[in-house]
């Protein structure tokens, strides 16, 4: 939350809108959206973007993605790296059109490097050989670039439309893919409720790209996290934009699923050996912790322990909001929230990151395994009721699949996590961060 000034108050309009106009409005706009409190919207009318972009296709092996992709790309310029496929990659004969094959397979991180040095553009879009942009997405993401201090702005990544696949695990993998950041724009960073972006799908400035040495091309896995949260320390700004769509060939094999997701989870050790905290995965005061463990313990003492710190936490918020209207409502809210977030990171940690600890000490207490099961079946509940409320419209994975996929994905998850941990021999990845606020 933050307290405005009556002159900065009165610079948002009634719809809730701040023009930039001014000095003192830019100023203001500034503190907003670095606070996390603001999103941008587009001008009403802007330069059109398709010229002022070069697309980098990083791929190997997938010539007939690559035929596709490029084919939803008229009129753009793109730069197609051939990371040493075993079959070298074609492309139609047009001056927009250039393939660079590398002699010995890199990697997507230093494919990209690769593209993006070789543009002529300020920004330059990168899009895997798997993905199909949506009507307009560069249209509706490349606006952010007019605010100077955005490094990447990346695109919401649905699902590949494909006639008569309907399977559970399909649909399952449309709405809950791990590229898919959802509904709503933010920034991402470090500690906020979008701590990243996908790389799949990303349009970058070259200059900040330069400014931290682009994407690390000795990593194969997490190479985007690794990005943007350099780019976060360095004082960019990563903009997310669910308006902008970019649709993405989802795995729908179970074991192809479930290996990706494992695949994924390995990248939490060197993460958190390189960026600490920000890989953490339990991030929370001291207070908060006990209120988590006694809510989630689902004792009596537990219980009242956990109201405890809420009232205590809605009674300090009410009196510093006391001099606003509604004060109570959003103080009651904002608890409400905290304990919806600690709850969340509760289940996180024990049925995610730490399910082999749980196994263990569901094995070895028996009342522990009713509460596991009942963590299990809630949070799959909650998750599903969240995902239907947030886009009521949307096609979703009936109750029981869901729940069934999401413990097993949430279990190839944690069992790469571990992997990775085990093969760096550094716990780091596991360790929760206590924090003062």
């Amino acid at each position: 939350m933050l307290t405005l000034s009556h002159a900065a108050a009165a610079m948002i309009d009634a719809g809730g809108v701040l023009r930039v106009t001014d000095d003192g409005a830019r100023q203001v706009a500034r503190r907003l959206l670095d606070a996390g409190v603001a999103d941008p919207v587009p001008p009403e009318a802007g330069p059109a973007a398709d010229e002022a972009v070069t697309v980098v296709i990083p791929v190997r092996g997938n010539q007939s993605g690559v035929d596709r992709l490029l084919r939803a790309l008229p009129g753009l310029p793109v730069i197609v790296v051939d990371d040493a496929s075993p079959e070298p990659i074609t492309v139609p004969d047009s001056p927009l059109i250039r393939v660079v094959r590398l002699e010995r397979n890199e990697g997507p991180a230093a494919a990209r490097n690769h593209g993006a040095a070789l543009a002529d553009t300020e920004v330059v879009a990168f899009l895997d050989s798997d993905t199909v942009p949506c009507s307009g997405w560069l249209r509706d993401a490349a606006w952010h670039f007019a605010d100077p201090t955005v490094a990447l702005v990346a695109p919401r990544i649905v699902g590949l439309s494909r006639p008569g696949r309907y399977a559970p695990i399909a649909v399952y993998a449309n709405r809950h893919s791990s590229l898919d950041m959802g509904p709503r724009p933010a920034a991402a960073a470090p500690g906020r409720p979008l701590s990243y972006v996908p790389s799949a799908a990303l349009l970058a400035r070259r200059a900040a790209l330069d400014a931290v040495g682009g994407f690390d091309a000795a990593l194969r896995v997490a190479e985007d996290v690794d990005l943007c949260w350099r780019l976060a320390a360095a004082g960019w700004t990563v903009r997310y934009e669910p308006d902008s769509r970019v649709a993405h060939e989802h795995r729908s094999d179970l074991r192809e699923l479930l290996g990706r997701r494992r695949f994924y989870g390995t990248g939490a050790a060197e993460l958190a050996r390189r960026h600490g905290g920000a890989a953490a995965p339990v991030v929370a005061t001291p207070i908060g912790i006990a209120a988590t463990v006694g809510l989630l313990s689902r004792t009596r003492s537990g219980t009242v322990l956990a109201l405890g710190v809420y009232l205590w936490m809605f009674s300090r918020l009410r009196t510093a909001l006391r001099s606003v209207p509604g004060g109570d409502g959003l103080a009651a809210r904002n608890v409400a929230r905290a304990a919806w977030f600690g709850t969340l990171q509760g289940w996180s940690s024990m049925l995610r990151h730490h399910w082999p600890i749980t196994l263990v000490a569901a094995l070895a207490v028996p009342r522990f395994r009713r509460r596991l099961l009942a963590a299990a079946v809630a949070e799959a509940a909650a998750t599903w009721v969240a995902q239907v409320i947030a886009e009521p419209g949307a096609r979703h994975p009936d109750p029981l699949s869901w729940a069934v996929l999401h413990r097993l994905d949430d279990l190839a998850y944690g069992l790469g996590v571990w992997q990775g941990v085990a093969a760096r021999r550094d716990l780091a990845a596991l360790r929760p961060v206590v924090t003062r606020r």
